[in-house]
């Protein structure tokens, strides 16, 4: 019987051993795949097929679409993936964003707060100061800045020509109801000057300027000429008193976004100019 020429083809074992005949092993690279929430794979050896819910650093839980939930073991290679083998890991964290002070700015970490400086924040009481620093304070500490009560608008020439503004010495003034025409529109057109800045706000009391929903309330009431705003307030929707009032509003408030927009303005108007190198 003849042979049919090429009938038997050698067989080309280049690289397939080492030179001392051993025989070379490839090994296919698995992928390794980050199990974000929601990755659908399957579970090699068993055939369970779900969607990732959590995951550490052992062990995985995938829940499929009957609601059903298994953990597995963390293997290398234990998981198919579009079909085809892969290990699963733990995703890398996110990014942190940075930290936010209740300002709404970027907060320092590790602050130590500085020496005050010279210049100075004054407001017209003691809740206008204890609201700027529930919001501002950690903003005011990074700069070195102090807010000082007023206790009222009625001396504040005097007191504005006792304080001496400089370069170095800026004054900025917080004011309540500042509208035209009224008393502290007048008193602050007096002191106004490169080195002294008056800012304010609409509301009658800085209360009025933390908005009502933050408060439980629709609206804050009309209180008539000649009542005490905190009294009259307190009355009308039975606070107890103006402390009582005082420790409702400005327990409510988290941040910047409690706050109505004209008192926010004003304040880190104040800030800017008083912080500005002289």
């Amino acid at each position: 019987m003849a042979v049919r020429p090429n009938a038997f083809r050698p067989h080309d074992y280049a690289g397939a051993f080492t030179a001392d005949g051993k025989r070379v092993t490839v090994r296919k690279e698995v992928p390794q795949v980050p199990a974000e929430p929601g990755l659908v794979v399957e579970d090699a050896a068993s055939g369970f097929c779900g969607a990732v819910v959590k995951i550490d650093i052992r062990e995985v839980t995938l829940e499929d679409r009957h609601g059903r939930r298994r953990v597995f073991p963390l293997l290398p290679a234990s998981f198919l993936y579009e079909g085809k083998p892969a290990t699963l890991v733990v995703p890398r964290a996110a990014p942190k964003a940075p930290a936010r002070s209740a300002s709404g700015s970027v907060r320092v970490q590790g602050l130590t707060a500085r020496t005050a400086q010279a210049s100075r924040i004054w407001v017209e009481g003691v809740h206008d100061a204890e609201l700027i620093e529930r919001v501002w304070g950690h903003d005011l500490r990074v700069e070195g800045i102090v807010v000082e009560p007023l206790h009222g608008m009625d001396d504040l020439a005097s007191a504005v020509r006792e304080f001496a503004p400089g370069p170095r010495h800026r004054l900025g003034v917080l004011v309540d109801h500042l509208v035209e025409g009224s008393k502290e529109t007048r008193a602050a057109r007096s002191v106004a000057g490169p080195h002294v800045l008056v800012t304010g706000h609409p509301y009658v009391d800085v209360w009025e300027a933390v908005k009502p929903s933050v408060v439980g309330i629709r609206a804050w009431p009309q209180i008539p000429r000649g009542t005490d705003w905190k009294t009259g307030v307190c009355a009308a929707l039975r606070w107890g008193e103006p402390a009582d009032g005082a420790r409702r509003v400005l327990g409510a408030v988290r941040d910047f976004r409690d706050l109505e927009a004209p008192l926010i303005g004003a304040v880190e108007q104040l800030i800017d100019f008083v912080t500005v190198p002289g």
